[in-house]
Order: structure tokens, then sequence, then C-alpha cells
């Protein structure tokens, strides 16, 4: 079955060549009307010069004879009432004179010349010695018809393509998130199939994404949960304050995990940040360390960026290397070219070079550690997506001496030209 938009631009472009070939056949038929009055004045001249009024009716037989013969015509000189002058060849009908130019029954044609002086001229022979009387319609009808039939392998090619677009986009509408369209080509179409297969790819991974989130976090709320309620039921039975505190904490926990669950997910969604401003990131670091107990130094470097995100980056490395490294940890700053280096290290375990890209997951969870035990949340997995989104990287590396070392780079401020 076609489609109406086939069939729409199929018949939008033969009513256009239609429309051409009438305008077309309209100005050659007008055109023709022209060259044909200007043939006969012409024409009209001519005879009049050949057998001019004051010739006598012996010289104008001569004449007429030496036309027939030349003109395999019949021909005939008519006075201003309609008498015979003279003639030469076979007998004219009686009323040639009341039909100036026609096509005969057979294969001959007639016409009658009027003279500036009022005789008429008629002749009949087997070939027009006027302008032909063509229709230029047939002709432009014809070539119109070619180019129709041209047109369609074209158009239903076209409207083929867009086809095949819409049903990749009804298929994906219906919950195929794998389905894909061809992007063939280098015009329009294959630009938007290309721009649905991209905008296709980005949704499909934040619909995966969000789910392992979702399956993820709902794992690692059963523990909190757990000793919550543990410790809810304990301290019901028989308050302390040991057990107070443990609600405390579990609660903190619950709510930094969902706090982090929402601003993944944010981020997830944007590509750009809105409000940029100068941070001090020497400044800013040393004020988490201050409140982690890490130990800080480095030389003094201006970002542009979020200044909440970015002391949450910094937040999250130092609780990552306090919680699943070893002490001491301590973070350097410094600025390398166009790039600000920060240098978070711990002297823990560390992490196989086999795992340092997969770190950066949500919910990590190192080789051999029981799920019961749970991952390592959201932590690294955010501090991945805040320096991407303020144009930087976070990697790992092994240092010498074991432990684990995570550096991320960020691009610096330049102010008046020079770079802080």
């Amino acid at each position: 079955m076609r489609s109406r938009l086939f069939l729409k631009i199929y018949l939008t472009l033969l009513a256009s060549l239609a429309a051409v070939a009438v305008a077309s056949a309209a100005f050659v038929w007008l055109g023709q009307g022209e060259e044909e009055s200007g043939w006969q004045s012409q024409r009209a001249r001519f005879v009049a010069a050949l057998i001019p009024p004051d010739m006598d009716r012996r010289s104008v037989e001569a004449a007429l004879e030496r036309f027939s013969r030349a003109l395999d015509a019949d021909i005939a000189v008519y006075d201003p009432r309609g008498s015979l002058i003279a003639s030469a060849g076979r007998p004219l009908p009686r009323d040639i004179l009341e039909r100036p130019w026609r096509h005969g029954g057979g294969n001959f044609h007639t016409m009658v010349t009027k003279l500036p002086d009022g005789r008429a001229v008629a002749a009949r022979m087997g070939r027009s010695i006027g302008p032909s009387g063509r229709n230029p319609l047939a002709y432009l009808a014809l070539i119109a018809g070619v180019i129709g039939l041209a047109a369609y392998p074209v158009v239903r090619h076209l409207t083929r393509r867009l086809e095949r677009l819409r049903r990749g986009v009804d298929a994906w509408g219906r919950g195929d998130f794998v389905a894909r369209v061809p992007a063939d080509g280098s015009d329009e179409v294959a630009a938007v199939a290309k721009s649905f297969n991209k905008a296709a790819d980005h949704v499909e991974r934040l619909i995966k994404s969000h789910r392992a989130l979702l399956a993820n976090a709902s794992h690692e709320l059963r523990s909190p949960l757990a000793r919550l309620r543990m410790a809810i039921d304990l301290y019901e039975q028989a308050p302390d304050e040991n057990r107070k505190e443990e609600i405390v904490r579990n609660l903190a926990e619950l709510d930094m995990l969902v706090e982090e669950i929402l601003l993944a997910s944010r981020l997830d969604h944007i590509e750009k940040l809105d409000a940029l401003e100068s941070v001090d990131l020497l400044a800013l670091v040393s004020e988490e360390g201050a409140r982690t107990g890490v130990e800080v130094t480095g030389t003094p470097v201006t970002v542009m960026g979020d200044a909440r995100l970015i002391g949450r980056l910094v937040r999250n490395l130092m609780q990552n290397a306090l919680r699943h490294g070893g002490p001491p940890v301590a973070a350097t700053l410094a600025q390398a070219g166009n790039t600000a280096e920060l240098r978070v290290r711990d002297h823990g375990p560390g992490i196989p070079d086999s795992e340092k890209v997969r770190v950066f997951e949500p919910f990590y969870r190192p080789s051999g550690r029981s799920e019961a035990t749970g991952g390592w949340g959201l932590g690294l997995a955010l501090v991945r997506q805040i320096a991407e989104r303020h144009g930087g990287s976070v990697r790992y590396e092994s240092p010498p001496g074991g432990g684990a070392r995570f550096i991320v780079t960020l691009p610096v401020h330049r102010v008046a030209g020079k770079i802080n």
C-alpha cells in the first residue's frame, strides 16, 4: 500500500508538469498565430509583385502556368468581385474563396491569398508552403509524460526512505529502544535519520543507566534500612543512648544515599552547567581537608564552575579514601599548563589494574567482596560526572609504595589574558 506522502508528492509533480505544459502550449500557440499573420502579409506582397495589377491576361496565365508546374499546384486569380481572371491546372471549387486555408480530403492543401489591390489568388497543392499547423501541445504532453515516468522511481525512493524512518520511530515509540533506522546518503533525510539514531542511543543509555541505578540503589538501601529497623526495635525494648546514635547514623546514611541518587539523576539530564562562577580550588580543597582531617598541600588555582558541585567532588574523593583506603590520606593541588590537577592518595590495599575503569561505575563492588557488604555507592561515579560536566576528567593510578591515587583534571580559569 503506497503512502499518502508518496501520492501527494507525485501528484503535485504531475500537476506542476501539466501546468507548465499548458502554459507553454498557449505561449507557442499565440506565437504561431503571430507568425502565420506575418507570413500571410509577406506572401500577399510577394504574389502581388509577381502578377502586378497592370499585367495583361495572357501574361498572368503564363505566370500561373509556371507556378503550377513548379509547385505542382492548381492556381487561379480572381478579381475583387470574385470573377475568374486566369487559372492554371485543374479547375478549383466554386467556394474556394470562402475557405481561405484548410486541409483537403486528400493529401493536399488549399489556400487563398488576398492581394493589396483587392484581387485573390487561390491555390491547391500537395504540401503547404506556409507555417506548420501542428499543435505543440501534443509534444509538450509527451515530454511531460516522459518526465513523469522518470520521476516515479525517484519520488518512490525518497518516500520509501521516509517510510522506513517512520516505521523506526513507531517501533521506538512502542518500547523497542534498540530500534534504529538506516542512515544511508548525505541528504536531509539521512541527516534526520542520523539525528534520530543519535537521540535514540542517548535515551537508551539513560534508560539503562537509570535501570541499573534503581536496581543497585534498591539493593544498597536494604542494609541501612534493615539496621535502622533493628535499632528501632532494640531501642523500643531498652532505650539506650548508643542505640539512639545508631539510629541517627543509619538515617544520615539513608539521607546521603538518596541525595546522591538524586544528584546522579540530575547530572545525567544536563550537558552544560548554568550557574558558573570563579572558584578558588585550593581554598575549597583546604576547607574540605580541615573538615575530614586530610592533609592538603599545593599552589593556588582558579577554575570556573559550580562551587557546590566541585565541593561535592572533593568531599567524595576524601571520604572514599578514608572509608575504603588507609591512612595517611593526602590531597595535592598543582597546575600543569592550562589544567588544574587534584591528587588524592591513600595507603590502603589499592585497586587491581583490571578494575581501575570499573571503579567509577555506580555502586562498584571490588572483586571478592560479598554482596551482603554492599558496594562503594555513588561517590566515585558522581566524581566522574561532576568532572566531565566541568570539562575535566578523573582517573585512577597505582602509586609506588601501594595504596590508591585518584587524579582529577579541570581547566583553569583565564583572567585578563593571564592564567591563574
